[in-house]
């Protein structure tokens, strides 16, 4: 099985149990499932985050959640040699929602979050594609969130760069 079909299934898996009622994220896993998304540079957390949403909210789709994996994998291969980084941040670490890049508001915040990410570095209590993650990229050009990762990865750190990303996706 590639690994993206063993991320739907076991993506699917785990909405079957959150919709049964399960939330406990915890016991979702095998010993198997913890393997596969340690190789692919993921968190348990992180993926019952995509389940938790998708339920509750709708987003991200399913679709979505491989693609901010695929992102995530790629990079943790590319940029860390498949080497977990030993840092993690949290809510204290990233910018609040109301500080502003380029005139736009939430952008530095959605930035370092973003960056955390790629790198695997989020705190479970952190999540990217969140709904606020969400409803910044539709308002600023209806971005992708994987797609916005891929961006925020090419920029390097290159905040301008991003900025620029997100100003010309709201003129398209």
């Amino acid at each position: 099985m590639t690994w993206n079909d063993q991320f739907l299934t076991l993506f699917r898996r785990c909405v079957d149990a959150y919709k049964a009622g399960n939330s406990d994220f915890g016991s979702y896993y095998s010993d198997e499932d913890l393997k596969f998304l340690e190789a692919i540079g993921y968190k348990p957390r992180e993926l019952f985050d995509f389940v938790e949403d998708l339920v509750d909210e709708g987003a991200p789709t399913e679709s979505s959640a491989l693609l901010i994996a695929a992102a995530r994998r790629d990079y943790f291969y590319a940029e860390q040699d498949g080497v977990h980084s030993d840092r993690e941040i949290d809510h204290n670490d990233i910018p609040e929602r109301g500080e502003e890049l380029d005139g736009l508001a939430y952008l530095p915040r959605i930035i370092a979050k973003t960056r955390a990410k790629l790198r695997g570095e989020l705190d479970p209590d952190l999540m990217f594609s969140c709904g606020g993650d969400r409803s910044f990229l539709a308002r600023h050009g209806d971005i992708n969130s994987a797609d916005f990762l891929r961006h925020v990865w090419a920029a390097k750190d290159n905040d301008q760069a991003i900025a620029d990303f997100v100003h010309e996706s709201m003129s398209d």
